[in-house]
């Protein structure tokens, strides 16, 4: 797959790259191309439509932003009964959103997309953050949300404290972990999840395909290239394996990796 062209890559292409369509619609893409080929994303547009409808209904004429935050929580943790998935957190399909929208689960990117998509109908201002491992929502006036866990208002020590419960200890808050991300960066990291997870299920042709559906948007990923190679070596095609690692050195030479990939590069060859 990786050295031949592919025509869903391409529509991909094209498709998550027109400016004239919004992140929700390049996001039920994404889940038809690689998990649900009959999904009718206009249906699921309209889903969405519907329940913003419902929620304008809900409220009465205000400019209050905390009031509005409040009653967009009530209405999608409660009323609706969306929640994050913490029991099946890893399961690929929660990155699907049409998946989190008929099942009412998911995990903190796909939950922050509905909760920003849904607070625009209602007038609010809602940024994705992609924090280290755990998007979040800036509300305005440093008013930081996390919408996996109800809506719930972080401070600066439960930001923090994720950082540490994910990554130890002598990782600092920085700026940058709060800077609002774009679309295509949603995308990207939506299909590093999958990739990760199709990978760890042996399912290798459909993180092939998320590795390739990344490339499309970010031809130079040099992350992508290692793991291409590396999928190549696991399914044997050590010639292909060889020329995707060589390119991934090539652009970044002085990886922490780079030792390990030039000791399977070297086994690969004594195989050939």
């Amino acid at each position: 797959m990786s050295n031949e062209f592919d025509p869903i890559v391409a529509e991909w292409k094209s498709y998550s790259t027109n400016p004239k369509l919004n992140l929700i619609e390049k996001c039920l893409k994404l889940a038809q191309i690689l998990e649900y080929s009959n999904l009718n994303i206009e249906k699921e547009v309209e889903k969405i439509n519907n329940l913003a409808i419902s929620l304008k209904h809900r409220i009465v004429e205000s400019k209050n932003q905390t009031y509005k935050i409040s009653l967009l929580n009530e209405f999608i943790f409660q009323t609706c009964g969306f929640r994050g998935d913490v029991e099946d957190y890893y399961n690929p399909k929660n990155n699907f959103l049409n998946y989190v929208i008929d099942k009412k689960i998911g995990i903190p990117i796909t939950l922050a997309i509905l909760y920003s998509e849904l607070g625009k109908n209602i007038g609010l201002d809602l940024r994705i953050i992609g924090f280290p491992s755990h998007v979040i929502i800036e509300g305005g006036e440093e008013l930081i949300l996390d919408p996996f866990n109800k809506g719930k208002q972080l401070s600066v020590n439960d930001l923090q404290d994720l950082l540490l419960r994910n990554y130890g200890e002598g990782v600092e808050l920085i700026p940058e972990y709060l800077t609002e991300i774009t679309t295509e960066q949603i995308l990207v990291r939506i299909l590093r999840n999958l990739k990760s997870s199709y990978s760890e299920s042996y399912a290798y042709d459909k993180s092939m395909r998320c590795n390739l559906m990344i490339l499309a948007i970010r031809p130079d990923s040099s992350d992508e290239i290692r793991d291409i190679g590396l999928l190549e070596e696991r399914m044997l095609n050590y010639k292909k394996s060889i020329e995707f690692l060589n390119r991934y050195l090539e652009l970044e030479p002085n990886a922490e990796d780079a030792d390990f990939i030039l000791e399977l590069i070297r086994k690969m060859r004594e195989k050939n």
